[in-house]
């Protein structure tokens, strides 16, 4: 009988044993898979954008057919390349991305990768400051709306987030310059920083290029509150429309939870419903957040193009619409093809992260 008895003990531990290995495991698993499924994904990316870029033919005659005489394209084209098969240009431009080259522009001569390092930065601080914009409005706004669930303030918060998303990036940020550069001219409406803000930052040492940074690194706070002032309303024109998003994510889903057993019985042990939604409820509302942040750091991204023209804010989007101006489409293709990148990058660290905080992602 003690045989009989020790079995299902044994059995027990084998079980346990059985279900937490697979948690561990499951959670490498799906990180590597996540992982290789980023070559893939930007392999496609890139085959696409360097086809659709060659649609109109090549980059030569796209930026400079109107300009030179055709004695001259024909010398320009085959000194670049452009007259050999398109498959050949394609294995070369791959190859060349492999090794970090992301080609040189025709209308100014500038290799694409020191665009990249130079303009980069400021598009992603600028992604930065909204998205912190982005949970300031959103999160709060939405666990008060869930709160006031069918009132007033709901409805109101409601119709908030419908504006706020649906309301284009320009026209908002038109409008915030118009406010606060004119009507109430307290903020700057332009540039990443004053002329002697421009001034000091080029003369960093070893420059990160993310302007919040080199200016704690130099110690200058007045260059400090200079960028920041500048980063204001491009980062709220941004920011709304993922504001918007969050806002009703955390309300829907805060509204699911507050439903649940668990807050069923604090509510029988008289906790009040302010506590409930603000320190039992909102922590799983939020995982949703997590799990779209890729998709809306990919659409601040695009929306970056508008706002970073509309404000003058010199990053990626700036140089974009330039050289979407000049035709010059290898300049294009390189924005692009770093953009997806850091897209599929993005969205990979959203996924381990939101499986490493919710188990139910990895299966």
């Amino acid at each position: 009988m003690s045989a009989a008895i020790s079995e299902p003990g044994a059995e027990a531990a084998e079980t346990s044993v059985a279900v937490k290995k697979p948690s561990g495991g499951g959670l490498g698993r799906y990180v590597v898979i996540r992982f290789l499924l980023i070559i893939p994904t930007i392999f496609i990316l890139t085959t696409l954008v360097f086809f659709l870029m060659r649609i109109t033919g090549d980059p030569i005659t796209a930026s400079l057919g109107g300009r030179l005489t055709k004695s001259q394209l024909a010398e320009r084209i085959h000194a670049a390349g452009y007259d050999r098969p398109l498959l050949v240009q394609y294995f070369e431009y791959m190859g060349n991305l492999l090794k970090g080259d992301f080609g040189t522009t025709v209308s100014d001569g500038q290799p694409v990768s020191s665009i990249l390092l130079n303009y980069g930065t400021a598009t992603i601080e600028l992604v930065f400051y909204a998205l912190i914009v982005a949970f300031i409005l959103g999160i709060p706004l939405g666990m008060l709306a869930a709160y006031h669930r069918d009132k007033a303030p709901d409805a109101a918060l409601r119709i908030l987030a419908i504006l706020g998303y649906a309301t284009p990036v320009f026209f908002a940020g038109m409008i915030l310059k118009l406010v606060f550069g004119v009507f109430l001219p307290i903020l700057p409406v332009a540039g990443r920083g004053t002329t002697e803000t421009e001034y000091i930052m080029s003369g960093v040492v070893g420059p990160t290029r993310f302007y919040i940074i080199d200016a704690i690194r130099i110690g200058n706070f007045e260059v400090l509150g200079d960028v920041l002032a500048h980063a204001v309303l491009p980062a709220i024109a941004l920011g709304v429309l993922t504001a918007g998003v969050f806002l009703r994510l955390v309300r829907t889903n805060l509204i699911g939870t507050l439903g649940q057993q668990y807050i069923d019985s604090g509510r029988s042990r008289g906790i009040s419903e302010y506590r409930l939604v603000t320190k039992h409820a909102y922590r799983p509302a939020l995982i949703p957040i997590i799990t779209v942040m890729g998709m809306q750091i990919a659409l601040m991204l695009a929306g970056a193009v508008l706002t970073e023209t509309t404000f003058e804010w010199k990053g990626l989007g700036f140089k974009l619409a330039e050289y979407l101006t000049a035709r010059d489409f290898v300049a294009v293709q390189g924005i692009v093809v770093f953009l997806a990148i850091i897209v599929a990058l993005t969205n990979f660290l959203v996924d381990v992260i939101a499986a490493f905080i919710d188990p139910r992602v990895r299966y």
